[in-house]
């Protein structure tokens, strides 16, 4: 989060009738984080904050949003903040069993900025968000939740209100440099960060994703690997067998010693739609190594 903060003192204008737009930057790309930013301020500055060359952060080159998020960050009449959701979390929800897909996500995130800026104690009475889906069905989900706010849900909201035009400066810039400065976790030595836009037609992309995709392993955690476009880089992965010591349901095989064999692709790793994840809650096929350490697969912290 940025901007003030639930523990910096409140600006007296946050007592006010508040604004805020919201928007997100990094829903397509098979790379990175997805970025929702926020921007708010009293709806007395809303002329004011017309004149300050806020624009769709797509429209802008990349030193003109540098210069203008350095900008906001500095004037006390603006608040921001933002949320950033992992490669890793992403694809984490989009393909648990109970599915949560895009939409959902980048709604939950909306509603999280909102209920984060209310916390601070920010008068919120205006709010503005560049639509995800269909546009009246998601303004009447954030109405219900948030009665005290009239939101306004609209296509291209980030090129109409300068609100959300500066929200969608705030995602941009946050998503830009956590690509810059992303921190990878794998350490192999041919690994470089010629990775393109990281949209999945992008030429540069798809020949870092084919230089980077591991037989056995995958991807590193920079990707996105529930984007159906992952899918066709492993059509030559190695299938990946391991004894378990406890019988497994119909995904099990014997082998010569009795035990059962469990193939990777089973648990949902290649695309299967096994229920991988009642295989490991319930314990079956979670080899003694683990049981013996009690460690269990865990999807929340």
């Amino acid at each position: 989060m940025g901007g003030t903060d639930s523990e910096a003192v409140l600006p007296k204008w946050a007592s006010e009738a508040c604004m805020m737009g919201i928007d997100e930057a990094g829903r397509g790309p098979v790379l990175g984080p997805m970025v929702y930013g926020c921007l708010y301020c009293a709806v007395s500055f809303q002329k004011t904050l017309a004149s300050l060359e806020f624009a769709d952060s797509k429209t802008l080159k990349e030193e003109k949003r540098e210069e203008l998020f350095e900008a906001l960050k500095v004037n006390d009449s603006i608040g921001w903040a933002v949320d950033v959701i992992d490669p890793r979390e992403l694809s984490a929800k989009m393909l648990k069993k109970n599915k949560i897909n895009l939409n959902e996500i980048s709604h939950d995130s909306a509603i999280g900025l909102v209920t984060t800026v209310l916390s601070m104690g920010v008068l919120l009475t205006q709010v503005y968000v560049d639509t995800v889906g269909d546009p009246e069905k998601y303004q009447t989900k954030l109405s219900e939740r948030f009665p005290s706010i009239k939101f306004v849900v609209a296509k291209k909201a980030d090129s109409l209100y300068p609100v959300v035009s500066g929200a969608s400066i705030v995602a941009k810039v946050t998503r830009d440099r956590a690509l810059r400065s992303w921190a990878f976790d794998e350490s192999a030595e041919n690994m470089h960060r010629n990775f393109g836009s990281g949209y999945p037609g992008d030429p540069e992309t798809k020949a870092w994703l084919e230089h980077h995709k591991q037989s056995v392993f995958g991807f590193p955690t920079l990707v996105r690997f529930s984007w159906g476009t992952c899918t066709s880089y492993f059509k030559d992965g190695v299938e990946v067998i391991w004894d378990s010591d406890d019988a497994l349901e119909e995904n099990g095989v014997a082998n010569k010693n009795g035990k059962r064999q469990l193939k990777l692709s089973s648990l949902g790793f290649t695309g299967s739609k096994k229920n991988s994840e009642e295989i490991e809650s319930s314990g079956k096929g979670r080899c003694k190594f683990f049981q013996a350490r009690k460690l269990e697969q865990l999807t929340q912290f």
